[in-house]
């Protein structure tokens, strides 16, 4: 029932993966390389502040939409579908998504290009939208430490841009076979 002519209305089916993150202060330690007798030396902070992203990916095309955010709630939820709806007016958008309550509210307006699905509870590993999350903290975010949130706001703003503009990366990352495989 999610994809009847009558809803699709002739639109080219897009697929999108949905997930939200938290980037913060706090230091995410890896491994780094140093020369031989030196160790490395990586400063460290505990500070509980947060800024918050939402994003979608389209395996298939390797396309990012994303939205940073203050906070994560079913209005910023409602403002990141009518970004992306906006973005893809063209295509009919079957957005997969987890069961956050904000993806289920009853006061959140759902764009009529987008139908949302959800995924089985506690199935983070069927959403290649967290593995874009890891390659950015593993890519932006690895043992720097911010002394104020506009610095995290800098480096997301850096980094979001860079990863949405290398398709092949995208889809290397998230175009999975049982993906690519779906005949929508």
């Amino acid at each position: 029932t999610l994809l009847t002519p009558d809803v699709v209305q002739g639109r080219r089916v897009r697929l999108m993966f949905q997930d939200e993150a938290r980037f913060g202060r706090m230091v995410r330690m890896r491994r780094c390389w140093a020369p031989a007798p030196q160790r490395p030396v990586v400063n460290n902070g505990y500070e509980r502040e947060f800024q918050y992203v939402y994003g979608a990916v389209s395996p298939v095309e390797g396309e990012v939409d994303w939205r940073i955010c203050p906070a994560m709630d079913t209005e910023q939820m409602g403002k990141f579908l009518a970004q992306v709806s906006a973005a893809h007016s063209q295509d009919f958008i079957v957005r997969v998504v987890d069961g956050a309550s904000s993806h289920v509210a009853k006061a959140l307006v759902v764009p009529e290009n987008i139908r949302l699905h959800r995924l089985p509870a506690y199935a983070p590993e069927l959403n290649p939208q967290e593995h874009l999350w890891d390659e950015i903290r593993e890519k932006e975010f690895p043992n720097r430490v911010f002394s104020d949130m506009a610095g995290v706001v800098r480096t997301l703003e850096a980094g979001l841009p860079r990863l949405a503009s290398d398709r092949d990366r995208v889809r290397s990352i998230c175009a999975w076979p049982w993906i690519v495989s779906l005949d929508l």
